[in-house]
Formats: C-alpha cells, sequence, structure tokens
C-alpha cells in the first residue's frame, strides 16, 4: 500500500522560514502531480502549491513569491519551501499525490496525514 508522509512542520517566527517534505512508502507503478494543501481552523482545505512529473508549477495567489515546491523524482519524494512566513500561513498542510498503481489501472489520489505549521511570534 502506498502511502505519504510529511515531515518538516512546526512553530516559526513570522518572517521565517520552514521546508516541509513529502516522502512516498510502498511500490506503485508511476506517479504524476503531487501537491501541497492546507487547512486553517474553520477553513476549507485548499490548494498551495502543485508540480507536474515534468517539473510545471501552480502556486495560490498568497503564496506566490514566498513559497517554492520541487520534487525529486528518484526518490518519489515533494518539497515545499516556505519563506517570509505570515501568520495567515498557520495551518495543517497536507501532501497530495496522484500514483497509478502496479496494476496499471487507474490513477488515484493520495492524502498524506498532515503537519501542522504554526506562525506566531
Amino acid at each position: 500500500q502506498v502511502q505519504l508522509v510529511e515531515s518538516g512542520g512546526g512553530l516559526v517566527q513570522p518572517g521565517g522560514s520552514l521546508r516541509l517534505s513529502c516522502a512516498t512508502s510502498g511500490s506503485f507503478f508511476s506517479m504524476s502531480t503531487m501537491g501541497w494543501y492546507r487547512q486553517a481552523p474553520g477553513k476549507q482545505r485548499e490548494l498551495v502549491a502543485v508540480i507536474t512529473s515534468g517539473g510545471s508549477t501552480n502556486y495560490a495567489d498568497s503564496v506566490k513569491g514566498r513559497f517554492t515546491i520541487s520534487r525529486a523524482n528518484a526518490k518519489n519524494t515533494v518539497y515545499l519551501q516556505m519563506n517570509s512566513l505570515k501568520p495567515e500561513d498557520t495551518a495543517v498542510y497536507y501532501c497530495n499525490a496522484h500514483v497509478q498503481p502496479l496494476t496499471r489501472d487507474r490513477y488515484l489520489e493520495l492524502w498524506g496525514q498532515g503537519t501542522l505549521v504554526t506562525v506566531s511570534s
């Protein structure tokens, strides 16, 4: 069974930086788009950034110029470098990936368990 495991969350002061990582465990045939979403208290989950297998990226307007998504295809890992963090970035951050199983059936959408990022002085 393929799983996504996030790491790197924590408490940081406004203006600080954090780097989130999402590693994949288990076997699969291929992986396409990977991304990061977040959910703040009392709000709906929202897209933060996505990256295709070819490296094309897309960001939420609220994080453009501050966050950078990248992936290491050989490691099946996706990263989110977060700079100039603001209190409004406080949320649980979830890793997302679309994985094709070894059976080569249709792609499955997977989610990680989430990692909490708190931006506060």
